[in-house]
């Protein structure tokens, strides 16, 4: 056979890309012959400690083919530590665009290279990644230290995921401290901002005023002061539309400006009579007789001023307040209440295929997590429940 076919198949047994049978089959030769082109052109195997005391062979062909062979071996590697670069980038760091040494961090090649420690040299990976010694060192140092994090970070998601993903750093730091885990606010914003924590932010509004007036209505009494010193003292009302593909849900809340507790809820698919009456009735049920009589504080709708709702109002002996036409900041803390809930559970959520009846036990449930589980920062980091119960108040 012409030289240049045995230095190929030589290179190609070296090289391993297929097996010898095979290579012998697809060249037309026996097994043993490949062996024995390998044995002319570069020696017969022989271990490292007596290659030193053999006489190097003076064959140019012979030393043009190993340093070929040294080459491709070389290629063969780097080629190899590319792939697994690629393919660890993809495990550890959800990189879909792969290798990029202006995409990735430091921090990232850190991860990428003790992750192949094993296999390949620190100065190959080093080298492949275009990361200086220095800079592996300061953040491999910087992640041991984060490890001590590890529980505090799956606590913390579990905590986020509990409560509706709504709860922001200082909620957070409160939840962990119930815990008996104590960090500082600027660490727990660091470590949700690296584990992608982030509470939803509200849709902004636009507000539009109206300071007409249709017919007589109660004053202002609460004059926007949403503070009290106990339960029962001032109730905020409204009403708030919910919009799925399968309809529209409308909820009717009774809020103690005490501590932001749901007194009595009521939900409809229509903003009716009954859904505000039904509602006034459960609030009045929760006021024991001899306790003094709330003010009840609205705005102009209808509702507030059908017959039922009046007659109702007279009998349970509580006072009338209403906000002025179109002014929601007169009702600014039941305001707050809707854009909470929408924030937290309306918003982020996918009602595509969820049934009226589902959205409404969906409702109910977040209103009983709120006034039982939602922590409040202004509250001590108690909810309206555990406030009350706290004081010594009924809940």
């Amino acid at each position: 056979r012409p030289p240049a076919v045995k230095q190929a198949a030589v290179i190609a047994l070296c090289t391993r890309k297929e097996s010898a049978k095979a290579l012998a089959q697809k060249l037309g030769v026996c097994r043993p012959t490949l062996y024995n082109w390998k044995n002319q052109l570069l020696g017969p195997e022989v271990s490292p400690s007596m290659k030193c005391r053999l006489e190097p062979s003076s064959s140019p062909e012979r030393e043009e083919l190993q340093r070929q062979l040294e080459s491709l071996q070389l290629d063969v590697r780097r080629l190899q530590l590319e792939h697994d670069l690629l393919m660890r980038a993809n495990e550890l760091i959800k990189k879909e665009t792969g290798i990029n040494r202006q995409v990735l961090t430091n921090r990232e090649k850190t991860l990428l290279a003790d992750a192949l420690r094993q296999r390949y040299s620190l100065l190959e990976l080093l080298d492949a990644l275009g990361l200086a010694r220095s800079s592996y060192f300061y953040h491999r140092a910087r992640m041991q230290v984060a490890e001590k994090y590890t529980e505090v970070r799956r606590a913390m998601a579990d905590i986020f995921e509990r409560n509706h993903r709504c709860y922001g750093y200082r909620r957070m730091r409160a939840s962990l401290s119930r815990q008996r885990v104590r960090l500082s606010e600027k660490v727990v914003q660091r470590l949700m901002k690296q584990e992608c924590l982030v509470v939803a932010k509200p849709k902004r509004r636009r507000y539009g005023s109206y300071l007409g007036e249709i017919s007589p209505a109660p004053e202002n009494l609460l004059n926007r002061d949403f503070t009290a010193l106990a339960p029962n003292e001032k109730w905020l009302t409204d009403i708030s539309e919910f919009q799925i593909p399968a309809g529209k849900v409308y909820l009717s809340p009774m809020i103690d400006c005490f501590d932001g507790k749901v007194i009595s809820w009521s939900i409809g698919t229509r903003p009716d009579a009954e859904l505000v009456n039904t509602m006034l009735d459960a609030a009045v049920e929760t006021v024991a007789s001899n306790d003094k009589r709330p003010v009840v504080h609205s705005d102009r709708g209808a509702h507030y001023r059908w017959p039922g709702w009046l007659s109702r109002i007279a009998d349970a002996k509580l006072i009338r307040s209403m906000s002025r036409k179109g002014c929601s900041p007169d009702n600014a803390a039941c305001e707050g209440f809707f854009g909470r809930l929408k924030t937290e559970l309306f918003y982020p959520r996918n009602w595509q295929s969820t049934s009226i009846e589902q959205f409404i036990q969906a409702l109910d449930s977040y209103i009983r997590w709120y006034n039982e589980k939602r922590i409040k920062i202004s509250l001590g980091a108690l909810s309206p429940v555990e406030y009350r119960e706290s004081l010594g108040f009924a809940a």
